[in-house]
């Protein structure tokens, strides 16, 4: 029988692993969405997707998801694009 120490830190390495993967889904969907809505010339959609996206990100770099500078890096692409796209508009 293996160590029950190792079976609970896999366990738990699985539990995370899940939950990490489920957070880093909802940022790439919620990105996917806000580009689709800056594509589309949606400008009040984007802004709010873009406060849920910036949101997610603080989030998930908080909870060590995602790295600081990740998070920090992709949330100034996204305000990039938003400003390319609507700010002279």
């Amino acid at each position: 029988m293996k160590n029950r120490s190792a079976i609970k830190r896999h366990n738990q390495s699985e539990v995370r692993r899940m939950r990490n993967r489920s957070a880093k889904s909802e940022v790439r969907t919620t990105a996917r969405k806000y580009t689709e809505a800056v594509h589309a010339a949606n400008a009040e959609n984007a802004a709010a997707l873009l406060r849920e996206l910036s949101s997610q990100l603080d989030s998930a770099a908080r909870k060590g998801i995602l790295t600081k500078n990740s998070a920090a890096r992709k949330k100034s692409r996204m305000q990039l694009l938003y400003n390319a796209s609507f700010a002279a508009k």
